[in-house]
C-alpha cells in the first residue's frame, strides 16, 4: 500500500474504527504503566494480605484455611468443637484447630478463590528477588513480586469496569456523556488506589456494575407495551445470582438485596411480586452451602465478620476481633449501635460521600438530585441507585471495625467506593445539562469548559503521578524482607503472635496469632491451647493505643509490656515471660522487635 492509501485506509476506511479503539487502549496502558511506576506500593491493607494469604493457602492445596489466626477465631472454633467433642487426640484434644490447618471464617470465598486460579496460571515467585532492577533498588528490597501480579490483575478488573461503566452510560444517555464518564472514571485517583491495593473492590465493583445492568434492562423491558415477562423474569434470576455472588465476595454487599427487591416491586412490571421473589430465592439458596460450611465450623453463618457490627460497642479498648473471650452480651442494647451509627455515619457523610467519584463529579451528581431528569429510565435508575447508596452509608457505619483504623480509606469496610462510576455517570449527565445552558461565543468553547472540568476531576491523579516522589515500600511498619526473615527462624508448625500477623501470614507464610487484648489471654493460648514460639511487634503496636493505655492499665497489659522494653531496664522481659531471647545484632529486624523461646537466628539461613 502507498503511504495515500495508508492515509485514506485511516481516515476513511475500515481503519478508522480500528484507530477508534486503539488509541484509548494505548492510553490506558500508558498511564497504568505510569501509575505503577511512580504510585504503586507494595501491599499495605490488611484485608488485601488476608486474601492473598488465604489465597496461597488454597493454591497449595491445603483447603479454606488460614495462617493468620484472629483470637476471636479461636473462640468461636473453640466452642463449636467442645459442643461436638474432640478433635484431636483423646489427652489433648485440638479444639482449636491450631495444631492443624485453622479454618477461615473472616472472609467470603470468591475473591479468595480467585486470586488461588491466579495464583495457579500467573508466574507467582514467593522468593524476595534482589537482582532484578525493577524489583529491587541497588541490591536493597524495592517490590514484591507477587504483590504487584495482584495488582496488575486488579487493573484489568477496573478495565472491565471501565468498560461496563462506558456501555451504561451509553445506555442511560448518550454517546457523549459515555465518553466523558468513562475518561473522569480513568482519570479518579480512587479508583487507582483501590486498582491497586490488593482489595476485593475491583471484583466487586465490577460485579455491582453488572448488577446495575440487569436492573436496567429490567426496567426497560417493563416500560415496553406488551412486557415480556419470561425474559423480565430471566434478567431477576441474573440479578439474584449477581447478588449471591457480590455477597460471596464481601458479605455487607449482600444488603444490597433491599434495594433490588423495592425496585422490582416498583418497577418491574405486572408480576412484580414474582420477579422480587424469585431474586431473593435465588439470592438466597446461592448463599446457604457456604452459610451451612460456617455453622458446621464455628456455629455461625457468617464466622467473625458476622460481629463486625458488634466492634466498638463498649466491648473492650481492643477489637473485638483481638478478644479471646468476647463479650456479647453488652452489646444487645440498641443504645450501643445507634452509638456507634451516629459516631460513624457523620464523618461518611462529610468527608466520603463527597469524595467517591472525585470531588467535582460527586458535587454535581448531589447537586443534579435536586432535578428530574426527563428520560424515565435514567429517573427511574437513579432511584435505584440512591437506595444502595443509603444502603451502603448504614452498613458502612454500622460494619465499621479497626481495619478502618489501620487502613484509612483504602479497605474493604468502604462500601461508597462502588457506587463511583455510576455517581460520575449522573454527575457527568448533570454536567452537560448546565453546559447546554451556558451561552458560549462559540461553539469550540464548549470543549475548552470540558477540557477545564476533566482536568479538575484528575488533578488528584495527576498530582499523585507527577508530585509523589516513588516509594515502592509500606514501611512502616511492612517490610516483606523481615517478614520473611522470620519464616526463616520459624517452623511449618510454631506459632508467633504479632500486632501485624496478616503480613506474618501472607510475606512468611507461618502461621500467626493476631496480638491478645492483654496479656492473660496470650498465656491462655500458650499454656492450654498451644505454645506462642514468637511475638513479633512493630511500629503498629506502639502507634496503636498501647502507649498511651499503659498508663491507665494493669500490670498485665501489653502497653505496660512494650512500654517496658523500651524504658531501658536491665530485665524488661517479666521472668514469667515464655520468650526471654531478642533478635540483636546481626539479627535485628528493621522493622520491630522479636522476641523468641529460644535463640533461633544464629543457625538460620538468610530470608530469600
Amino acid at each position: 500500500m502507498s503511504l495515500q492509501d495508508i492515509i485514506h485506509y485511516i481516515e476513511v476506511g475500515a481503519g478508522k474504527r480500528y484507530l477508534r479503539f486503539l488509541l484509548p487502549c494505548v492510553l490506558v496502558l500508558g498511564l497504568a504503566i505510569l501509575y505503577d511506576l511512580r504510585v504503586w506500593r507494595n501491599l499495605s491493607a490488611p484485608d488485601a494480605m488476608d486474601s492473598a494469604q488465604l489465597a496461597h493457602n488454597i493454591a497449595e492445596g491445603k483447603g479454606y484455611t488460614t495462617l493468620f489466626i484472629r483470637p476471636l477465631s479461636i473462640y468461636l472454633v473453640q466452642a463449636r468443637n467442645q459442643g461436638k467433642g474432640a478433635t484431636g487426640s483423646s489427652d489433648q484434644p485440638d479444639y482449636a484447630r491450631l495444631k492443624t490447618a485453622h479454618p477461615d471464617l473472616a472472609n467470603a470465598p470468591v475473591y479468595p478463590l480467585v486470586l488461588a486460579g491466579l495464583m495457579k496460571i500467573a508466574p507467582f515467585q514467593y522468593a524476595i528477588n534482589l537482582k532484578s532492577i525493577f524489583w529491587a533498588n541497588n541490591g536493597y528490597f524495592a517490590r514484591y513480586q507477587p504483590d504487584f501480579l495482584i495488582t496488575v490483575f486488579n487493573q484489568l478488573l477496573f478495565l472491565a469496569v471501565l468498560v461496563l461503566a462506558y456501555f451504561i452510560a451509553k445506555k442511560l444517555f448518550d454517546t457523549s456523556i459515555a465518553r466523558l464518564a468513562a475518561l473522569l472514571i480513568l482519570g479518579c485517583n480512587l479508583l487507582w488506589r483501590f486498582s491497586a491495593s490488593g482489595l476485593s473492590t475491583m471484583l466487586l465493583m465490577l460485579d455491582f456494575l453488572a448488577l446495575f445492568w440487569c436492573v436496567l434492562k429490567i426496567e426497560e423491558l417493563a416500560r415496553e407495551d406488551q412486557p415480556d415477562a419470561t425474559r423480565i423474569l430471566c434478567w431477576s434470576v441474573g440479578a439474584g445470582v449477581l447478588m449471591a455472588v457480590g455477597a460471596l465476595t464481601r458479605y455487607a454487599f449482600g444488603w444490597l438485596i433491599i434495594p433490588l427487591a423495592l425496585f422490582l416491586i416498583l418497577f418491574s412490571g405486572p408480576r412484580k411480586w414474582l420477579n422480587a421473589g424469585v431474586a431473593f430465592a435465588v439470592f438466597a439458596i446461592a448463599l446457604s452451602p457456604w452459610i451451612a460450611r460456617n455453622v458446621a465450623v464455628s456455629g455461625t453463618p457468617f464466622g467473625t465478620a458476622g460481629y463486625a457490627i458488634f466492634d466498638g460497642t463498649k466491648l473492650s479498648a481492643a477489637p473485638l476481633e483481638r478478644s479471646l473471650h468476647p463479650n456479647l452480651l453488652d452489646p444487645l442494647w440498641p443504645g450501643n449501635y445507634w452509638t456507634k451509627f451516629a459516631a460513624n455515619a457523620l464523618p461518611i457523610l462529610e468527608n466520603d460521600l463527597l469524595k467517591i467519584g472525585g470531588t467535582w463529579p460527586s458535587l454535581l451528581f448531589l447537586s443534579g438530585l435536586l432535578l428530574a431528569f426527563n428520560r424515565p429510565g435514567a429517573r427511574r435508575m437513579r432511584y435505584f441507585l440512591l437506595m444502595c447508596v443509603v444502603v451502603f452509608i448504614v452498613v458502612q457505619a454500622l460494619g465499621e471495625t479497626s481495619l478502618s483504623d489501620l487502613s484509612p480509606e483504602i479497605n474493604s469496610e468502604n462500601l461508597l467506593v462502588l457506587v463511583a462510576p455510576l455517581v460520575i455517570i449522573f454527575g457527568t449527565a448533570f454536567f452537560f445539562i448546565l453546559l447546554d445552558q451556558m451561552t458560549l461565543p462559540a461553539v469550540e468553547l464548549r470543549y475548552v469548559v470540558m477540557s477545564i472540568f476533566v482536568l479538575l476531576s484528575c488533578l488528584p491523579l495527576l498530582s499523585a503521578l507527577w508530585f509523589k516522589p516513588p516509594t515502592p515500600i509500606s514501611y512502616p511498619p511492612y517490610y516483606p524482607p523481615d517478614h520473611k526473615q522470620i519464616s526463616s527462624w520459624m517452623k511449618e508448625s510454631d506459632l508467633t503472635m504479632s500486632d501485624v500477623p496478616w503480613a506474618v501470614a501472607w510475606y512468611g507464610n507461618r502461621q500467626c496469632v493476631w496480638l491478645t487484648e492483654d496479656l492473660d489471654s496470650f498465656f491462655e493460648i500458650n499454656d492450654y491451647i498451644k505454645p506462642v514460639n514468637g511475638l513479633y511487634l512493630t511500629e503498629q503496636a506502639e502507634n496503636f493505643r498501647l502507649m498511651a493505655d499503659c498508663l491507665h492499665s494493669g500490670e498485665n497489659s501489653w502497653g505496660k509490656f512494650i512500654f517496658n522494653l523500651y524504658s531501658g531496664q536491665k530485665k524488661p522481659i517479666p521472668p514469667n515471660f515464655p520468650l526471654q531471647y531478642g533478635a540483636t545484632g546481626s539479627a535485628r529486624l528493621i522493622s520491630g522487635l522479636f522476641l523468641s523461646d529460644m535463640v533461633r537466628w544464629k543457625s538460620a539461613p538468610a530470608a530469600q
